[in-house]
C-alpha cells in the first residue's frame, strides 16, 4: 500500500469538470492531486481514422456494463487524460434561462434548479473564453443575455452549409453559428490561416485532435495546471473507494487501484468527484459503509436516479448538390426548442454533425438495407451526405438510476420511451423541408455509428443527472455548492449534478459549474 502527502484538494477525474476544476485552483497555491483512471491518449494516425474510432472502437473503455435485464454493452465512455473531451464534438452551448425553471413536456416536467441562469452567466462568460468558443451572440433567438460576447468570431460556413442557413432563413427560420472550441485563426475567407493550430478538417466531431486544435480540457485545463508546482497528477489511478472519519461526516481516504496492481490511499482537506454521472454515482455506492450503508452522500436515495442523456438522433440526409464540406460543425437552429406553432410543448434543438465519410457509410450498410436505390452507391451518398444532429431533452425519472450488482458491475436502467414525442415531431420538421433545403425529400437515414451502432443505451455522451443538487437534503445529495448533504468535504463537479438537461449538449454547463466551485472552494481553503 502507498501512502502520498496530504493535499488540499482532490480532483478525481481531469474531463470538463474536474479538469476545468484544477486548472481553477492552480493558480491558488493550494495542493491539488489530479487522479486519472486512463492514461494520456496516444498521438497516432489511427486518432483520424474513421474505421478505428468508428466502427472498431479503438479507443472506447474495454468494459462492459449491464441494461437491467442483465445483458451487456460497452459504453460510449473513454477513459484518458481529458476524459470524454476528447472525443466530444466541441459543440459549447448555454442552457437557455427556461431550462433552469419548470418546463412541462408532452410527456412529463422538468425540474427548477436551485440556482437561476443570472447565478451561472458570468461562469458562462469565463468558461466561453477559457476554452476558445467561436461563435457570436445575439444570433440565437433563444439564448440568454450575456455579459460578454465570444472572444473569437464564428466560424465561417463552407458553400454547402452557408446555402443551407440560407435556405432555412427563406422558411423564416433563424440559423445561427453553433459555437465550437476550437483554437482556430480564419483569414478573409474563412480558411485556416498558416499559423493556425485547428486546420479545419473534417475530423473535429467524435474525433481525438492529434494537432491540439480542439478545446478538449486536457489541451485547455490539465495541462496548463500542471505548470503549476503545487498540482499534481497519477494517471492509471482507479478509485475504487473513498472512506470516513467514524462519524461519517469526512472523507479521510481516497483509496486506487494504480497500474502495478497495487493499493494507494490518498489523504486531503476536499474530496471532489468528476468521474462522469454514472461512474460517479458507482464510485459513491462503491463507498458504502456503517455509517453510509446506501453509499456515501445518500441519506436521500437518489444516488444513481435520475440518469439522463438526452433523446438524441444522428440523421443524415442527401444533398441533391455534391456537399464538400469538410468542417461542417457550424450551423443551428433553435426555433422549436420552447415549442412551434403546432404544438405547445418544447422540441429541442437541431445542429450540424461532423461530415460523413465513405468509411463510416461503409460501416452504416447493414443498417441502410433497402434505404437508399442502386442509383446511389454509397460514394454517391459519401459526398452528398449532410449531416444532422437532433436533441430532446431526456425528463429525469428516478427508474432511470445506476446499481452496482454483487461484483460491483455497473447496472444501468434506462426508459429508452423517455419524452420520444418531442424528439419524433422534431425529425419530421425536418424531414418535411428537405425539399425546400435542396435535399432528397425521401432520404433522412439514421447514422447509428455516431450513436454507438444503434444502441441507444451505449450512447452515454450526454450522460447527466445521478447526484443532483438542490436545497432539501431529502430530494437531493449536494447542495447549491455542489457539497454532498450528508458529508463536509465531499463535492462533486462532474454533470451528476444536473437535476434537469435541456436540450443542448451539457459540455459548458459543467465547465462553468467547475468554475463556480473552484471559487467556493478557494475561497474556503482561504478560510
Amino acid at each position: 500500500m502507498t501512502e502520498s502527502p496530504h493535499y488540499d484538494v482532490i480532483v478525481i477525474g481531469t474531463g470538463a469538470g474536474g479538469g476545468t476544476l484544477a486548472h481553477r485552483l492552480a493558480p491558488t497555491g493550494c495542493r491539488v492531486l489530479l487522479l486519472e483512471r486512463g492514461g494520456y491518449l496516444p498521438r497516432e494516425r489511427d486518432n483520424w481514422d474513421s474505421t478505428a474510432v468508428f466502427v472498431k472502437g479503438r479507443y472506447r473503455a474495454p468494459e462492459f456494463w449491464y441494461d437491467k435485464h442483465g445483458n451487456s454493452f460497452p459504453p460510449e465512455v473513454n477513459y484518458c487524460v481529458g476524459g470524454n473531451t476528447k472525443f466530444y464534438g466541441a459543440a459549447l452551448f448555454r442552457l437557455r434561462p427556461e431550462d433552469f425553471g419548470v418546463v412541462h413536456h408532452h410527456d412529463g416536467v422538468s425540474p427548477a434548479w436551485p440556482l437561476g441562469y443570472a447565478d451561472l452567466e458570468p461562469y458562462y462568460t469565463q468558461a466561453e473564453h477559457l476554452y476558445l468558443v467561436h461563435g457570436s451572440h445575439g444570433e440565437d433567438p433563444t439564448e440568454g443575455a450575456v455579459s460578454g460576447q465570444y472572444r473569437h468570431p464564428p466560424v465561417a460556413h463552407e458553400p454547402r452549409i452557408q446555402q443551407l442557413s440560407d435556405d432555412l432563413e427563406k422558411q423564416g427560420l433563424h440559423p445561427f453559428h453553433l459555437p465550437i472550441g476550437v483554437n482556430l485563426t480564419q483569414d478573409g475567407e474563412g480558411r485556416a490561416t498558416r499559423s493556425s493550430v485547428c486546420i479545419r478538417c473534417d475530423r473535429v466531431d467524435g474525433f481525438p485532435c492529434p494537432v491540439r486544435g480542439k478545446s478538449d480540457a486536457q489541451v485547455i485545463c490539465v495541462e496548463p495546471a500542471l505548470e503549476h508546482p503545487n498540482v499534481d497528477l497519477v494517471t492509471h489511478a482507479r478509485v475504487t473507494r473513498l472512506e470516513t472519519d467514524p462519524g461519517g461526516r469526512t472523507v479521510t481516504a481516497v483509496v486506487a487501484e494504480l497500474a502495478d496492481g497495487t493499493e494507494a490511499r490518498f489523504s486531503s482537506h476536499l474530496v471532489a468527484v468528476a468521474c462522469g454521472a454514472v461512474n460517479t454515482a458507482a464510485l459513491l455506492l462503491a463507498s458504502a459503509g456503517d455509517r453510509h450503508p446506501d453509499g456515501l452522500a445518500n441519506s436521500s436515495g437518489v444516488v444513481g436516479r435520475h440518469y439522463m442523456r438526452h433523446n438524441n438522433l444522428a440523421l443524415m440526409a442527401v444533398s441533391k448538390e455534391p456537399n464538400d464540406t469538410r468542417f461542417q460543425k457550424t450551423l443551428a437552429l433553435h426555433d422549436w426548442y420552447l415549442g412551434a406553432d403546432d404544438w405547445e410543448y418544447p422540441l429541442g434543438g437541431i445542429q450540424m454533425l461532423g461530415k460523413s465519410d465513405a468509411e463510416q457509410i461503409h460501416g452504416e450498410a447493414p443498417r441502410w438495407a433497402g434505404a437508399v436505390t442502386p442509383q446511389m452507391p454509397f460514394e454517391v451518398l459519401a459526398r452528398h451526405a449532410v449531416d444532422f444532429w437532433l436533441c430532446g431533452e431526456d425528463l429525469p425519472d428516478p427508474g432511470n438510476r445506476v446499481t452496482l450488482d454483487r461484483d460491483g458491475g455497473i447496472r444501468l436502467a434506462l426508459d429508452e420511451k423517455n419524452n420520444i414525442t418531442a424528439l419524433n415531431r422534431l425529425r419530421r420538421k425536418l424531414q418535411g423541408m428537405l425539399g425546400r433545403l435542396g435535399m432528397h425529400e425521401h432520404h433522412l437515414l439514421p447514422h447509428s455509428l455516431y450513436l454507438h451502432k444503434g444502441m441507444p443505451i451505449g450512447a452515454t455522451a450526454h450522460q447527466a443527472g445521478t447526484v443532483r443538487f438542490g436545497h432539501d437534503p431529502a430530494t437531493s445529495a449536494l447542495d447549491v455548492n455542489c457539497k454532498a448533504h450528508d458529508l463536509d468535504n465531499l463535492y462533486a463537479v462532474d454533470t451528476s449534478f444536473f437535476p434537469s438537461i435541456g436540450a443542448v449538449n451539457p459540455s459548458l454547463t459543467a465547465i462553468a459549474n467547475a468554475l463556480r466551485v473552484g471559487d467556493h472552494l478557494a475561497e474556503r481553503l482561504r478560510g
